[in-house]
């Protein structure tokens, strides 16, 4: 696929929310709430001392970048604003689901070639496995922590897909793991079937964003609590995700500014 059609992709990924006029993110987090976005916000917002616009911004900061909670609680200081980290760490847990459910509402369908692959995550001194899934444009399609890296876990994987995606894939793309096969199998799936060393980079590279929170956060502590997380860090990272290596500056910024206009209107009508 040429460049030009990727960012025709990616243009019409971001064209699927109501058209709002053009504005930078902090600009629009402050903005005051139309009389359709009141009652909503009214119920998910209700109790809080701080307005959405501040836990908005919050949880963008925390979800977007490779910040620590601390990191969070100091940029907003910088900005006048005292929260603590643990504020930061609830808003997240209690926001992040209702915003990834949005985004991911708000999502194109995904491609149906598939690549699948396994990746060891270490927690309290366990090792575990997080099965992941995307498809040829890179969109995090789904994932999965388990303690087992066998045929079953593989099923269990394949069976979270079919159910979440409502179909298919034409064609599935894996390392040499045999699981895959067995899976796909037992499942009775017809899809064509590509094992080998490198033919999964896609997969393999979007590992990356998330050995790099892992880091940030000195290895998750539980198969629940990184299952949580990485169910509004993948929803955060599809949506603001523009391949900027394959576009101009100019081209960017645009897309760039589409994507912040529909994360202020999804979490405003959260």
């Amino acid at each position: 696929m040429g460049t030009k059609q990727r960012v025709n992709l990616v243009r019409r990924r971001l064209s699927e929310v109501i058209e709002r006029p053009p504005q930078g993110l902090v600009t629009l987090l402050i903005r005051k709430p139309d009389a359709t976005n009141l009652t909503m916000s009214k119920s998910v917002y209700h109790g809080h001392r701080f307005p959405p616009a501040i836990i908005q911004l919050t949880v963008w900061m925390y979800a977007r970048f490779t910040l620590s909670l601390r990191d969070v609680e100091e940029l907003l200081a910088e900005r006048g604003l005292d929260i603590s980290y643990e504020s930061v760490r609830r808003w997240f847990l209690k926001f992040g689901r209702v915003y990834a459910r949005r985004l991911r509402q708000s999502r194109h369908r995904p491609t149906d070639h598939w690549y699948l692959d396994e990746m060891v995550v270490v927690m309290r001194g366990r090792r575990f496995y997080l099965w992941r899934a995307v498809d040829s444009e890179g969109e995090v399609l789904d994932f999965l922590v388990q303690r087992r890296r066998n045929a079953r876990a593989a099923e269990r994987l394949l069976r979270k897909l079919l159910k979440k995606q409502g179909f298919a894939p034409s064609m599935m793309v894996t390392d040499k793991l045999g699981s895959y096969g067995v899976a796909k199998k037992k499942l009775g799936l017809s899809a064509i079937h590509e094992q080998g060393l490198r033919k999964n980079n896609r997969c393999e590279n979007s590992h990356l964003p998330v050995r790099r929170r892992e880091r940030k956060m000195q290895r998750f502590k539980s198969p629940g609590s990184a299952q949580c997380f990485l169910n509004v860090h993948s929803a955060v990272y599809n949506h603001f995700n523009i391949d900027r290596h394959l576009v101009s500056r100019r081209t960017m910024k645009e897309l760039r500014n589409e994507a912040l206009r529909q994360w202020g209107g999804l979490t405003a009508a959260a």
